[in-house]
């Protein structure tokens, strides 16, 4: 029998120092604007699913979240419990697994993540959430945080500033003094000028001038209004370099212009009835693992298992639901295959 817990925000068990990592671009995913950790989470839920859900709050991002390892580091409760209670997570809105296509060609392959929110999220949250989510991410590394970018970098900013002695004179008639302001700047430097500043940091053959980095940075500034990351921008501009690159500036405004990433819509558009190819990113049912789009998965269950987890009973095949993601499946694979 399952010694009941008071407190609804467990922490993990003293064991779980150890707790296994998922492969790089696997496993759990925290989603962004949770409410900060308090004693009081998840205390709406049963004794069970409050303890899943403790532990599962305190595993750091890239932890392993198969049945099999949680109910290894869970001894109060079997495979068969914990997969019960992820499902009555996921109905109560914490957590959504799903699955996305990397790569391209015959090098594509199935990236399976858990998104939890300690915040219970309703369906239209996670639909929108899902639908803004980039697939193309590459899964060798997990979410950048914007954080770390920009910390270490703002400490080798003051290179552009040609101060050679930043004393921090007042008299006010002196011309020198008009100059002190300069050293402001370091805290006010975009991300796009920070990415254009480590570019040479990264490949010398891209090295640019603090002018150079002023010129070129509305450029990178509609890369990251295009909602990618300051990681993927240095990757795009420094990936495929010739041997010798004569003009950096020159060449970095090309890259610039012509590999900009295309617009992503910021919130989740009806499905097109002209045949576009579905989006490479599917939801996986929380009970059987069937795959679909976000929002033919209310509370992250396919309809024969949401009617089931209503009902009490076993799921049935809906074969109108199977065909359904059988044709959704084959757009994706068409996509995959397209140039």
């Amino acid at each position: 029998m399952a010694t009941p817990h008071f407190s609804s925000a467990l922490s993990a068990p003293a064991g779980s120092a150890a707790y296994p990592m998922a492969k790089p671009g696997y496993g759990k995913r925290s989603t962004p604007g949770q409410q900060a950790r308090t004693r009081d989470d998840f205390s709406l839920l049963p004794t069970r699913e409050r303890y899943v859900a403790g532990f599962v709050d305190h595993l750091p991002d890239g932890a392993a979240m198969s049945v099999k390892q949680l109910a290894k580091q869970l001894p109060l409760y079997g495979q068969q419990a914990i997969s019960t209670a992820l499902k009555a997570l996921s109905v109560a809105g914490h957590l959504r697994r799903v699955r996305c296509a990397v790569g391209a060609g015959d090098e594509t392959r199935w990236v399976f993540r858990t998104f939890w929110s300690r915040t219970a999220r309703d369906n239209e949250w996670w639909t929108t959430y899902l639908a803004t989510e980039t697939a193309s991410r590459s899964a060798g590394s997990p979410p950048p945080a914007p954080a770390p970018v920009a910390v270490p970098q703002q400490r080798t900013a003051p290179e552009p500033t040609p101060d050679p002695a930043p004393a921090p004179e007042e008299p006010a008639p002196t011309p020198t003094a008009r100059t002190a302001p300069p050293a402001a700047p370091p805290a006010a430097f975009s991300p796009a000028y920070l990415a254009l500043a480590e570019l040479g940091r990264k490949d010398i053959r891209l090295a640019l001038s603090a002018d150079d980095c002023a010129a070129l940075e509305p450029h990178a500034a509609e890369w990251l209004a295009r909602g990618v990351t300051t990681d993927y921008l240095i990757a795009a501009l420094t990936a495929g370099l010739p041997a010798q690159v004569d003009c950096p500036p020159r060449f970095v405004r090309r890259r610039l212009t012509d590999k900009i990433p295309p617009q992503l819509p910021t919130a989740p558009s009806p499905s097109p009835s002209d045949g576009t190819p579905a989006p490479r990113l599917l939801m996986e049912c929380t009970d059987c693992g069937r795959p679909g789009p976000p929002e033919a998965l209310p509370d992250g269950l396919c309809r024969p298992c949401l009617a089931a987890h209503s009902a009490g009973g076993p799921p049935s095949p809906d074969p109108t639901e199977i065909a359904a993601v059988k044709a959704h499946m084959a757009n994706i694979r068409d996509l995959l295959k397209a140039p």
